[in-house]
């Protein structure tokens, strides 16, 4: 089964107002969905645009992922505008929307939480970012960790759901893959400094646990932190098959065979020899 994917990597500056950005962002979405973006770059290739089976959106977009002022004066609720205007573009294009992450308020609580939204309009994941980066400083002084693993059947199988600065942990993925996973979807807020570490993480995560993995990062300019690009999308052999540039918003474009899952794992049956 082939899965058609758009990962919109977006450019998130905060000379870019959040109220902005989430108006210029929606109406993004909307065109990519509707076939109509004819202003924005495309990277790699599928089908007809208007038909594609999920969209990946990156790590905090609406605040930008090393801005933490903008954190704590944006939360977001789950019930809110964005969420409902969102459900309405999945629903109304049939397409699945992993709708990157934002920062959640949840009582007095806020959370880095990553929102999937199927092709009814529903949303039917909601994954809160585990690992929180800025070692007691940024992201991790101003939201708090989340308490599970995520993974939910999507049209690229078994999902799991994983932000950022996950990947850098690699049990994290052993307990989706424990769980069924089949593929990850990985938005992100990477920065170019690390830029080699964003590749190298993902590539080891597809390959170690024989799948799909998807990276959706952004560009831009943050809190002075310049963000890398470079989204990927890689196979459980750990090919990359398709990936984004470093400076550019752009659509990437992928078509993913499902079954390849299935066929990597009978043909080297490395999972069978865990230990731990």
């Amino acid at each position: 089964m082939s899965v058609r994917v758009g990962l919109l990597q977006l450019r998130v500056d905060d000379s870019e107002t959040v109220a902005d950005r989430k108006t210029r962002v929606m109406e993004l979405v909307s065109s990519v969905l509707s076939g109509r973006a004819t202003g924005l770059k495309r990277v790699g290739a599928v089908g007809a645009t208007h038909s594609l089976d999920v969209l990946v959106l990156p790590e905090l977009w609406t605040v930008g992922a090393h801005n933490s002022a903008m954190m704590l004066a944006h939360p977001e609720p789950m019930d809110g505008e964005l969420i409902a205007d969102m459900c309405a573009l999945a629903r109304s294009s049939q397409t699945w929307i992993y709708a990157g992450s934002f920062p959640e308020l949840d009582g007095s609580h806020r959370f880095n939480t990553t929102v999937v939204i199927n092709d009814e309009g529903l949303v039917v994941g909601r994954y809160r970012k585990i690992h929180l980066f800025g070692f007691d400083f940024g992201e991790a002084a101003v939201l708090t960790a989340g308490p599970e693993l995520v993974v939910i059947d999507s049209p690229l199988g078994a999902t799991g759901s994983a932000t950022c600065y996950d990947a850098r942990f690699p049990e994290l993925f052993r307990g989706l893959l424990d769980r069924g996973a089949e593929s990850f979807v990985i938005p992100s807020g990477w920065p170019t400094a690390r830029i080699d570490h964003w590749r190298t993480l993902l590539k080891a995560r597809a390959i170690e646990n024989l799948a799909w993995t998807l990276g959706c990062n952004q560009v831009g300019v943050q809190a002075g932190v310049e963000l890398g690009g470079a989204s990927l999308v890689i196979d459980p052999w750990g090919h990359v098959i398709a990936e984004a540039p470093a400076d550019e918003e752009c659509l990437l474009l992928a078509e993913i065979d499902l079954s390849l899952v299935t066929r990597s794992r009978d043909a080297f049956p490395a999972l069978k020899d865990r230990k731990l």
